[in-house]
Protein backbone atom coordinates (compact mmCIF):
# COMPACT_ATOMS: atom_id res chain seq x y z
CA UNK A 1 0.00 0.00 0.00
CA UNK A 2 2.83 2.40 0.85
CA UNK A 3 4.57 1.69 -2.46
CA UNK A 4 1.35 2.25 -4.41
CA UNK A 5 0.70 5.48 -2.54
CA UNK A 6 4.25 6.71 -3.21
CA UNK A 7 3.90 5.95 -6.91
CA UNK A 8 0.59 7.81 -7.00
CA UNK A 9 2.13 10.89 -5.39
CA UNK A 10 5.04 10.78 -7.85
CA UNK A 11 2.63 10.44 -10.77
CA UNK A 12 0.69 13.46 -9.57
CA UNK A 13 3.91 15.49 -9.18
CA UNK A 14 5.06 14.56 -12.70
CA UNK A 15 1.67 15.44 -14.15
CA UNK A 16 1.76 18.77 -12.33
CA UNK A 17 5.21 19.55 -13.69
CA UNK A 18 4.12 18.70 -17.22
CA UNK A 19 1.08 20.97 -16.87
CA UNK A 20 3.23 23.80 -15.53
CA UNK A 21 5.72 23.43 -18.36
CA UNK A 22 2.93 23.37 -20.90
CA UNK A 23 1.37 26.50 -19.44
CA UNK A 24 4.74 28.24 -19.34
CA UNK A 25 5.39 27.21 -22.91
CA UNK A 26 2.11 28.74 -24.04
CA UNK A 27 2.77 31.98 -22.18
CA UNK A 28 6.23 32.27 -23.68
CA UNK A 29 5.40 30.92 -27.13
CA UNK A 30 7.04 32.93 -29.88
CA UNK A 31 4.87 34.70 -32.41
CA UNK A 32 4.75 33.24 -35.91
CA UNK A 33 7.05 34.71 -38.53
CA UNK A 34 4.05 35.01 -40.86
CA UNK A 35 3.07 38.65 -41.20
CA UNK A 36 0.20 40.19 -39.27
CA UNK A 37 -1.99 41.67 -42.01
CA UNK A 38 -3.45 45.09 -41.13
CA UNK A 39 -6.11 46.73 -43.34
CA UNK A 40 -5.90 50.28 -44.69
CA UNK A 41 -9.20 52.12 -45.19
CA UNK A 42 -9.88 55.69 -46.31
CA UNK A 43 -9.87 57.98 -43.28
CA UNK A 44 -6.89 59.45 -41.50
CA UNK A 45 -7.16 58.12 -37.95
CA UNK A 46 -7.66 54.57 -39.25
CA UNK A 47 -4.60 54.76 -41.50
CA UNK A 48 -2.32 56.38 -38.93
CA UNK A 49 -3.48 53.95 -36.25
CA UNK A 50 -2.77 51.05 -38.62
CA UNK A 51 0.86 52.13 -38.82
CA UNK A 52 0.96 52.90 -35.08
CA UNK A 53 -0.22 49.39 -34.20
CA UNK A 54 2.01 47.91 -36.88
CA UNK A 55 4.94 49.80 -35.37
CA UNK A 56 4.12 48.38 -31.95
CA UNK A 57 4.04 44.85 -33.38
CA UNK A 58 7.34 45.44 -35.17
CA UNK A 59 8.89 46.64 -31.91
CA UNK A 60 8.48 43.11 -30.50
CA UNK A 61 10.01 41.55 -33.62
CA UNK A 62 6.85 40.65 -35.53
CA UNK A 63 6.40 41.02 -39.28
CA UNK A 64 3.60 43.26 -40.53
CA UNK A 65 1.90 43.69 -43.88
CA UNK A 66 -0.56 46.44 -44.84
CA UNK A 67 -3.29 45.90 -47.43
CA UNK A 68 -6.00 48.23 -48.81
CA UNK A 69 -9.40 46.87 -47.78
CA UNK A 70 -13.06 47.75 -48.09
CA UNK A 71 -14.32 48.99 -44.73
CA UNK A 72 -17.45 46.80 -44.83
CA UNK A 73 -16.04 43.65 -46.47
CA UNK A 74 -12.94 43.57 -44.24
CA UNK A 75 -14.68 41.43 -41.60
CA UNK A 76 -15.21 38.65 -44.12
CA UNK A 77 -11.53 39.01 -45.03
CA UNK A 78 -10.65 38.58 -41.36
CA UNK A 79 -12.96 35.59 -41.08
CA UNK A 80 -11.31 33.97 -44.10
CA UNK A 81 -7.81 34.68 -42.79
CA UNK A 82 -6.77 37.13 -45.53
CA UNK A 83 -6.59 39.97 -42.97
CA UNK A 84 -5.58 39.53 -39.33
CA UNK A 85 -7.15 42.45 -37.46
CA UNK A 86 -9.42 45.48 -37.69
CA UNK A 87 -8.56 48.20 -35.19
CA UNK A 88 -11.42 50.71 -35.74
CA UNK A 89 -14.77 48.93 -35.72
CA UNK A 90 -17.32 51.77 -35.49
CA UNK A 91 -20.60 50.57 -34.00
CA UNK A 92 -22.92 52.68 -36.13
CA UNK A 93 -21.35 51.98 -39.51
CA UNK A 94 -19.67 48.60 -39.19
CA UNK A 95 -21.37 46.92 -36.22
CA UNK A 96 -23.73 44.84 -38.36
CA UNK A 97 -20.99 43.58 -40.70
CA UNK A 98 -18.78 42.81 -37.70
CA UNK A 99 -21.43 40.79 -35.88
CA UNK A 100 -22.56 38.99 -39.06
CA UNK A 101 -19.02 37.76 -39.63
CA UNK A 102 -18.65 36.79 -35.96
CA UNK A 103 -21.82 34.72 -36.21
CA UNK A 104 -20.36 32.75 -39.12
CA UNK A 105 -17.24 31.96 -37.12
CA UNK A 106 -13.63 33.02 -37.58
CA UNK A 107 -13.82 36.57 -36.15
CA UNK A 108 -13.34 37.38 -32.47
CA UNK A 109 -14.07 40.50 -30.45
CA UNK A 110 -10.69 41.76 -29.25
CA UNK A 111 -12.08 44.43 -26.93
CA UNK A 112 -12.95 48.11 -27.11
CA UNK A 113 -11.09 51.40 -27.13
CA UNK A 114 -11.66 53.93 -24.37
CA UNK A 115 -13.03 56.34 -26.98
CA UNK A 116 -16.74 56.35 -27.73
CA UNK A 117 -18.04 57.30 -31.14
CA UNK A 118 -20.63 59.30 -33.02
CA UNK A 119 -21.00 59.43 -36.81
CA UNK A 120 -23.47 62.07 -37.94
CA UNK A 121 -24.30 65.04 -40.13
CA UNK A 122 -23.40 68.39 -38.63
CA UNK A 123 -21.97 71.85 -39.17
CA UNK A 124 -18.77 73.60 -38.22
CA UNK A 125 -19.66 75.58 -35.09
CA UNK A 126 -18.99 78.89 -36.82
CA UNK A 127 -22.09 78.25 -39.00
CA UNK A 128 -24.22 78.45 -35.85
CA UNK A 129 -22.26 81.45 -34.55
CA UNK A 130 -22.97 83.32 -37.81
CA UNK A 131 -26.69 82.54 -37.57
CA UNK A 132 -26.85 80.76 -40.95
CA UNK A 133 -29.48 78.36 -39.62
CA UNK A 134 -31.23 79.68 -36.50
CA UNK A 135 -32.37 76.89 -34.24
CA UNK A 136 -29.53 74.46 -34.89
CA UNK A 137 -28.54 71.94 -33.66
CA UNK A 138 -32.25 70.92 -33.58
CA UNK A 139 -32.92 69.24 -36.94
CA UNK A 140 -36.24 71.04 -37.37
CA UNK A 141 -34.33 74.26 -38.02
CA UNK A 142 -33.26 72.79 -41.39
CA UNK A 143 -36.77 73.40 -42.77
CA UNK A 144 -36.16 77.16 -42.99
CA UNK A 145 -32.51 77.74 -43.87
CA UNK A 146 -31.67 75.66 -46.95
CA UNK A 147 -31.00 78.77 -49.08
CA UNK A 148 -27.81 79.38 -47.09
CA UNK A 149 -26.46 75.94 -48.00
CA UNK A 150 -26.85 75.72 -51.78
CA UNK A 151 -23.93 74.77 -54.01
CA UNK A 152 -23.34 74.58 -57.75
CA UNK A 153 -24.25 70.89 -57.82
CA UNK A 154 -27.30 70.97 -55.52
CA UNK A 155 -29.98 72.08 -58.01
CA UNK A 156 -31.07 75.06 -55.94
CA UNK A 157 -31.52 72.97 -52.79
CA UNK A 158 -29.43 72.97 -49.67
CA UNK A 159 -26.73 70.29 -49.78
CA UNK A 160 -25.75 67.61 -47.31
CA UNK A 161 -22.28 66.34 -48.14
CA UNK A 162 -22.16 62.70 -47.07
CA UNK A 163 -19.13 60.46 -46.92
CA UNK A 164 -18.52 57.89 -49.68
CA UNK A 165 -21.70 55.96 -50.47
CA UNK A 166 -19.92 52.72 -49.59
CA UNK A 167 -19.90 53.83 -45.93
CA UNK A 168 -23.65 54.12 -45.31
CA UNK A 169 -25.48 53.34 -48.55
CA UNK A 170 -28.67 55.42 -48.85
CA UNK A 171 -29.02 56.13 -45.13
CA UNK A 172 -28.97 59.93 -45.45
CA UNK A 173 -31.19 60.24 -48.57
CA UNK A 174 -33.70 58.01 -46.77
CA UNK A 175 -33.50 60.21 -43.68
CA UNK A 176 -34.10 63.43 -45.62
CA UNK A 177 -37.14 61.84 -47.25
CA UNK A 178 -38.48 60.49 -43.95
CA UNK A 179 -38.11 63.87 -42.23
CA UNK A 180 -39.98 65.67 -45.00
CA UNK A 181 -36.93 67.70 -46.06
CA UNK A 182 -36.38 66.33 -49.56
CA UNK A 183 -38.05 69.32 -51.25
CA UNK A 184 -35.44 71.64 -49.73
CA UNK A 185 -32.33 69.48 -49.30
CA UNK A 186 -30.36 66.98 -51.35
CA UNK A 187 -27.55 64.56 -50.49
CA UNK A 188 -24.28 64.40 -52.39
CA UNK A 189 -21.57 61.82 -51.70
CA UNK A 190 -17.91 62.70 -51.19
CA UNK A 191 -15.25 60.61 -52.88
CA UNK A 192 -13.35 60.17 -49.64
CA UNK A 193 -12.55 61.72 -46.28
CA UNK A 194 -10.17 64.26 -47.85
CA UNK A 195 -13.08 65.70 -49.86
CA UNK A 196 -14.95 66.33 -46.62
CA UNK A 197 -12.06 68.31 -45.14
CA UNK A 198 -11.60 70.23 -48.39
CA UNK A 199 -15.28 71.22 -48.19
CA UNK A 200 -14.88 72.38 -44.58
CA UNK A 201 -11.97 74.60 -45.54
CA UNK A 202 -13.70 75.97 -48.67
CA UNK A 203 -16.94 76.77 -46.86
CA UNK A 204 -15.09 78.64 -44.14
CA UNK A 205 -13.06 80.63 -46.68
CA UNK A 206 -16.19 81.52 -48.66
CA UNK A 207 -18.31 82.18 -45.57
CA UNK A 208 -21.10 79.88 -46.77
CA UNK A 209 -23.02 77.29 -44.86
CA UNK A 210 -22.21 73.60 -45.11
CA UNK A 211 -23.91 70.51 -43.70
CA UNK A 212 -21.38 67.74 -43.73
CA UNK A 213 -20.86 64.21 -42.48
CA UNK A 214 -18.32 63.95 -39.69
CA UNK A 215 -17.42 61.79 -36.72
CA UNK A 216 -15.83 61.82 -33.33
CA UNK A 217 -13.12 61.09 -32.37
CA UNK A 218 -11.56 63.21 -35.11
CA UNK A 219 -9.23 66.17 -35.51
CA UNK A 220 -12.29 68.44 -35.85
CA UNK A 221 -13.07 67.90 -32.15
CA UNK A 222 -10.51 70.62 -31.41
CA UNK A 223 -11.64 72.93 -34.23
CA UNK A 224 -15.28 73.13 -33.14
CA UNK A 225 -17.94 71.01 -34.81
CA UNK A 226 -21.62 70.63 -33.85
CA UNK A 227 -23.59 67.49 -34.69
CA UNK A 228 -27.24 67.97 -35.65
CA UNK A 229 -29.71 66.53 -33.15
CA UNK A 230 -32.07 64.24 -35.06
CA UNK A 231 -34.83 62.07 -33.53
CA UNK A 232 -33.26 59.63 -31.09
CA UNK A 233 -31.84 56.41 -32.42
CA UNK A 234 -33.50 53.20 -31.24
CA UNK A 235 -32.86 49.64 -32.45
CA UNK A 236 -34.87 49.03 -35.62
CA UNK A 237 -35.52 52.71 -36.38
CA UNK A 238 -33.70 52.77 -39.69
CA UNK A 239 -35.45 51.85 -42.93
CA UNK A 240 -33.05 48.98 -43.55
CA UNK A 241 -34.14 47.54 -40.20
CA UNK A 242 -37.87 48.08 -40.77
CA UNK A 243 -38.22 51.54 -39.20
CA UNK A 244 -39.39 54.86 -40.63
CA UNK A 245 -35.83 56.12 -41.16
CA UNK A 246 -36.20 59.41 -39.27
CA UNK A 247 -33.74 58.63 -36.50
CA UNK A 248 -30.22 59.92 -36.08
CA UNK A 249 -27.14 57.87 -35.33
CA UNK A 250 -26.35 56.09 -32.07
CA UNK A 251 -23.49 57.00 -29.83
CA UNK A 252 -21.49 53.84 -29.80
CA UNK A 253 -18.39 51.84 -29.11
CA UNK A 254 -15.14 51.58 -31.03
CA UNK A 255 -14.08 47.94 -31.07
CA UNK A 256 -11.23 45.79 -32.32
CA UNK A 257 -11.62 42.56 -34.30
CA UNK A 258 -9.18 39.73 -34.96
CA UNK A 259 -8.98 36.44 -36.78
CA UNK A 260 -9.70 33.58 -34.37
CA UNK A 261 -6.28 32.01 -34.96
CA UNK A 262 -4.31 35.10 -33.92
CA UNK A 263 -4.13 34.20 -30.18
CA UNK A 264 -2.32 30.99 -31.18
CA UNK A 265 -0.25 32.18 -34.13
CA UNK A 266 0.77 35.52 -32.56
CA UNK A 267 0.09 35.20 -28.82
CA UNK A 268 2.26 38.16 -27.79
CA UNK A 269 0.88 40.48 -30.46
CA UNK A 270 -2.69 39.41 -29.69
CA UNK A 271 -2.22 40.14 -25.99
CA UNK A 272 -0.98 43.61 -26.90
CA UNK A 273 -3.83 44.15 -29.36
CA UNK A 274 -6.50 43.03 -26.90
CA UNK A 275 -5.16 45.36 -24.21
CA UNK A 276 -4.37 48.48 -26.22
CA UNK A 277 -6.99 51.19 -25.93
CA UNK A 278 -6.89 54.70 -27.35
CA UNK A 279 -8.85 57.69 -26.04
CA UNK A 280 -10.76 60.31 -28.02
CA UNK A 281 -7.93 62.89 -27.75
CA UNK A 282 -5.30 60.33 -28.75
CA UNK A 283 -7.20 59.31 -31.88
CA UNK A 284 -7.85 62.95 -32.70
CA UNK A 285 -4.11 63.61 -32.41
CA UNK A 286 -3.35 60.84 -34.89
CA UNK A 287 -5.77 62.31 -37.43
CA UNK A 288 -4.58 65.89 -36.86
CA UNK A 289 -1.00 64.99 -37.75
CA UNK A 290 -2.25 64.27 -41.28
CA UNK A 291 -5.30 66.51 -41.73
CA UNK A 292 -3.91 69.58 -39.95
CA UNK A 293 -0.13 69.19 -39.99
CA UNK A 294 -0.18 67.61 -43.48
CA UNK A 295 2.18 64.79 -42.59
CA UNK A 296 2.41 61.52 -44.48
CA UNK A 297 0.48 58.75 -42.69
CA UNK A 298 3.59 56.68 -42.03
CA UNK A 299 5.56 59.68 -40.75
CA UNK A 300 2.60 60.68 -38.59
CA UNK A 301 2.59 57.22 -37.01
CA UNK A 302 6.33 57.35 -36.34
CA UNK A 303 5.95 60.75 -34.68
CA UNK A 304 3.02 59.60 -32.59
CA UNK A 305 4.92 56.52 -31.43
CA UNK A 306 7.99 58.58 -30.58
CA UNK A 307 5.97 61.18 -28.66
CA UNK A 308 3.79 58.67 -26.78
CA UNK A 309 6.09 55.92 -25.58
CA UNK A 310 4.56 56.19 -22.13
CA UNK A 311 1.20 55.23 -23.66
CA UNK A 312 2.17 52.10 -25.59
CA UNK A 313 5.43 50.61 -24.29
CA UNK A 314 3.74 49.08 -21.25
CA UNK A 315 1.55 47.01 -23.53
CA UNK A 316 4.59 45.37 -25.15
CA UNK A 317 5.67 43.95 -21.80
CA UNK A 318 2.48 41.92 -21.43
CA UNK A 319 2.35 38.31 -22.55
CA UNK A 320 6.12 37.88 -22.52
Amino acid sequence: MKLSKTRSIRALMVAGCISLLAATGVAKAADSTKPIVIPIHNWSSQIVMAYVIGGIFESIGDNVEYVPADSQAVYESIRNGDVTISHEVWQSTFGKSFYNSMAKGGVIDAGSHEATTLEEMGVPTWVIDKGLCPGLPNWEALADCSDNFTTADSGGKGRWLEGPQSWHGNLMPERIEALGLSDKWTVKFAGGADALWTELASAKKEGRGTVIFNWTPNFTDADGFTFIEFPEYTPGCRKADGGDGKCGSPKGWLKKAANYKMPKTHPHAYTIFSQLSFSTPQIGQMAALVDVDKMDHKDAAKKWLADNKDVWQGWTETGM
